[in-house]
């Protein structure tokens, strides 16, 4: 098995966190995990990414090359536009279709939901609005979305989200797997 990711948002939307969570729970798995990210520009609203690759064999670099991304994973509409040229063919993008307005010149919405419509694979929703109602983080909606697409059982995630958030206590842990259930079945 092997999965090349990229996980991409605005700083603070929790992109690092969701990736730290895919990780632990592969290696829980005894399998292989390289990962780089930016988040450098997180405490100005900036873009964020991450490069994440597991897989069961070894894996000898941690950047995924253009056009070999088997996910993109999005926690903003034109933050997925930015990264597809690292999707593959047959590739998937998950992305929350709640935009970020943080600059002058966004794009408008309905030109950056046209241009995901084309993609032959592509789960866009309102991950914001199902963590408004859970109380929770979208990231964590946007993660239960991607877990069909990860060959991760699902169990493992919310093991590593206990692992993860358990010394913030059983209600947070709680309101995040409550999280990524809601957004697994938002599809």
């Amino acid at each position: 098995m092997k999965k090349d990711i990229i996980l991409c948002g605005v700083g603070g939307d929790g992109i690092v966190s969701v990736a730290k969570i895919i990780s632990d729970a592969a290696l829980s798995l005894g399998m292989n995990v390289k990962q780089s990210e930016i988040h450098g520009m997180s405490q100005r609203g900036g873009s964020v990414f991450s490069h994440l690759r597991i897989s069961s064999d070894p894996i000898f670099a941690d950047v995924i090359p253009e056009g070999k991304a088997d996910i993109i994973l999005s926690s903003e509409p034109m933050e997925a536009l930015r990264y597809l040229p690292f999707l593959a063919p047959d590739g998937c993008v998950i992305t929350n279709s709640d935009p970020f307005v943080n600059i002058k010149n966004y794009p408008d919405i309905e030109k950056v939901h046209a241009e995901l419509a084309k993609l032959s694979k592509c789960v866009s929703f309102n991950a914001n609005e199902i963590a408004r109602q859970l109380r929770a983080r979208g990231n964590m909606v946007l993660l239960g979305a991607a877990a069909p697409y990860l060959e991760i059982a699902f169990e493992e995630l919310e093991k590593a989200i206990s692992n993860i958030f358990g010394r913030k206590g059983e209600e947070v842990v709680n309101t995040n797997i409550a999280a990524i259930r809601a957004g697994r079945d938002a599809k």
